[in-house]
């Protein structure tokens, strides 16, 4: 008999979760002006709202954080993370910043000019608040594929060869870098192939610009890579890691995802020019450049993190609990972004409320009745945060409308996999009862879905 599938770890600690009433989750939510963001932690029963700096650290990176070099500058624990950071992609100089954000802000404050076009892989929220900040535009390239939720590609996160030659062909003069986001998190956290990393890298090549990879998952993406695609069923996650980077220039990441730390982030390239260009922004914005905003023993924790997250076991046992409870919704019947993503489960809003417009946001609706039936808060990945058009200020409904329920990782047990499954199934039983949605009364000019304030309709 086959042995059935186990975590890699075994639990050490545990913290106390405390489950609520209805009637206090509908209280709670309305003075959190609808928006799950604004929720305290001790209202929320299991909290999907993100994996980023959400997971649980390892015995080792908590004995590392003992061994952390607090010094301002050379800090011993900065040359640990460091030569992590270049024996997985080859990067030679890195720079330390607080967080994901952080890493786009001082690079782009280098590279990214009034004006240029940054052509990509359906741009994060972040990423691209950083480009249409500095008044410049995201381009988004993402392969046709990933717009049909139900269809089984492979790697929908692809970015369209064709697209991507055609911006290139038209104003190659104002495009600083190409982007490409492994995984695809606004796609519905679809990966991107070491082919399409080839074909884009061939095409930055005749048009002599370089790549950027947004890195935040880029393990996960290396997984998919090893279970989907032909020749690399018999590499390791690190050899898959060191091909990946190959074809790209450098690279943001924030750590609070794939590092598998509560905070922290990077910037590493294999040119020289960029690091000197984005050192003279690192140290106002996030502090000298052998800390860059970190802590020594969060980079310490850090380089441990890297190290664990890249082998089989560590990322397999994480991908696998996220596909245990996209089984549960294909029971159900719940309709959500296929295959499975790495990090999450993307819920198609628009196909489980399909009464409600688009101008009233499905995606926000459903996540306010999940949070209200179970206490289960989830991300709207849609409407809300696709802001408004920086040209015309129109609400930009051409994309998907995604509840997004995140794993923190080595945080839940399959049971709470459960209760979340059931959850859903119970809001998605009573879906035509969801006939109204909800309507903005205040948002700011960018990233709006941290802090919009929403009325139900």
């Amino acid at each position: 008999m086959e042995l059935p599938f186990a975590e890699s770890w075994k639990i050490k600690m545990v913290e106390p979760l405390r489950k609520s009433t209805r009637e206090e989750r509908e209280q709670w939510i309305k003075e959190a002006d609808y928006n799950l963001f604004q929720l305290k932690s001790d209202q929320v029963y299991i909290d999907c709202l993100t994996d980023s700096g959400t997971g649980a650290m390892s015995d080792r990176q908590w004995a590392a954080m003992m061994m952390g070099d607090e010094s301002y500058a050379g800090s011993a624990s900065f040359f640990q993370l460091k030569e992590t950071i270049t024996k997985i992609t080859g990067f030679e100089y890195v720079i330390p910043t607080h967080q994901g954000r952080a890493a786009e802000n001082v690079l782009f404050s280098h590279l990214v000019k009034a004006g240029a076009i940054v052509p990509g892989n359906s741009h994060f929220d972040t990423t691209k608040g950083h480009i249409e900040s500095r008044k410049a535009f995201a381009v988004d390239c993402t392969v046709d594929e990933a717009k049909d939720t139900q269809l089984e590609v492979p790697f929908k996160g692809n970015v369209d060869p064709k697209k991507l030659e055609a911006v290139l062909a038209e104003k190659a003069e104002l495009v600083p870098f190409i982007i490409v986001t492994v995984t695809n998190n606004t796609a519905g956290g679809q990966p991107v192939s070491m082919q399409n990393l080839r074909e884009v890298r061939a095409i930055a090549d005749k048009y002599g610009k370089r790549v950027i990879f947004d890195s935040a998952r880029f393990v996960e993406n290396a997984y998919f890579i090893r279970t989907r695609e032909e020749g690399y069923a018999d590499k390791t996650i690190k050899e898959i890691c060191a091909e990946m980077f190959s074809y790209a220039d450098g690279m943001t990441m924030s750590s609070k995802k794939d590092g598998l730390v509560n905070m922290g982030g990077f910037i590493a390239t294999r040119h020289e020019d960029w690091y000197e260009g984005a050192k003279k922004f690192c140290i106002p914005f996030e502090g000298f450049l052998t800390y860059g905003g970190m802590n020594g023993r969060d980079m310490a924790a850090l380089a441990v993190g890297l190290d664990e997250n890249t082998e089989l076991e560590t990322i397999e046992t994480r991908i696998r609990q996220v596909q245990y409870l996209a089984a549960k919704l294909d029971e159900y019947g719940i309709p959500y972004q296929r295959p499975v993503g790495g990090h999450a489960i993307f819920v198609d809003a628009d196909k489980v409320l399909d009464q409600i417009p688009k101008e009233e946001f499905p995606a926000q609706t459903l996540a306010i009745e999940l949070y209200i039936e179970a206490g289960v808060r989830g991300c709207e990945i849609g409407y809300i945060l696709a802001d408004r058009d920086p040209v015309t200020r129109e609400n930009r409904f051409g994309g998907l409308d995604l509840l997004r329920l995140c794993i923190a990782r080595r945080v839940y047990t399959n049971n709470h996999m459960d209760v979340i499954a059931a959850a859903l199934k119970n809001v998605y039983d009573r879906r035509h009862e969801i006939t109204r949605g909800v309507k903005i009364v205040w948002e700011t000019e960018l990233m709006r879905h941290f802090t919009v304030k929403l009325e139900r309709l």
